[in-house]
């Protein structure tokens, strides 16, 4: 299937001079975004996942149908302030500023065998981020799956030593 048909090219947003991939439209199709939540369920299986991890928001999106269908666990990954109970919080660099992600302490299970999933692969910050949390915990990171994938910002190479599998490259 073609998924690029799905995806809206949005110029000058969040700000000019962007380019913006909108994977809402995907989100709208019921076999576009079934066949990527198909491919992704597949990748998963294929790394004998026992948990499925995904980053505030858009990771919720892709994360959690494969966790269901593979009957295994969805933990999220939060600003901080956002998850209720005690977790763990890592801020990293960004080129103009710094972020944070939190994970709840008792999301990953040591030995837990964790598939990260995104809707986008850019600089690879938010993904690196959120391995290091999966890792501090004992999780043991499988694979990392992403929709899009910018080819030009080589955020693949922060993450070279893991699995990436992604489904369209821009």
């Amino acid at each position: 299937m073609d998924l690029k048909q799905y995806i809206a090219a949005v110029h000058d947003f969040p700000k000019k001079g962007i380019l913006f991939r909108d994977i809402t439209p995907l989100m709208l199709e019921g076999k576009a975004y079934q066949y990527a939540a198909q491919e992704f369920t597949n990748f998963a299986k294929e790394k004998n996942a026992t948990l499925i991890v995904g980053p505030e928001a858009r990771g919720f999106i892709f994360g959690c149908p494969v966790a269901v269908n593979l009957g295994i666990g969805f933990a999220p990954v939060r600003k901080p302030g956002k998850l209720p109970r005690k977790s763990v919080t890592l801020t990293y660099d960004l080129e103009y500023g710094t972020n944070s992600l939190s994970l709840h302490e008792d999301a990953i299970k040591p030995g837990d065998r964790v598939v990260i999933i995104d809707d986008l692969l850019a600089t690879g910050g938010t993904m690196d981020a959120t391995i290091k949390l999966v890792e501090k915990l004992g999780g043991i990171v499988v694979g990392l799956a992403f929709l899009i994938e910018l080819d030009d910002l080589n955020g693949r190479e922060l993450l070279k030593n893991y699995e990436v599998k992604t489904l369209m490259h821009y």
